[in-house]
């Protein structure tokens, strides 16, 4: 992309450990520092605000005593005594 078509110059402020990484990106894939930001603002997706609780919210109760969110206990584990 031509530097004069279509972008604008901005300034971001990194700490010390995340400007580190953006030079070792840069290298290990041979690209300027700021394709990368560029990529990486292309990629980057609001995290989802839904309300995951419609169930609890809907009067089920669990049955178990994990305090952990469903969401956040790992495949396995869920899937424990389902023969898989």
């Amino acid at each position: 992309m031509p530097y004069n078509e279509g972008v604008r110059k901005t300034s971001v402020y990194l700490d010390d450990r995340q400007a580190e990484r953006l030079a070792a990106l840069a290298r290990e894939a041979g690209r300027p520092q700021a394709e990368i930001l560029r990529e990486a603002i292309a990629a980057y997706r609001l995290p989802s605000s839904r309300d995951r609780s419609f169930a609890l919210a809907a009067g089920f109760r669990r049955i178990d005593s994990d305090a952990r969110p469903i969401s956040e206990i790992p495949e396995h584990e869920l899937l424990d005594g389902f023969g898989a």
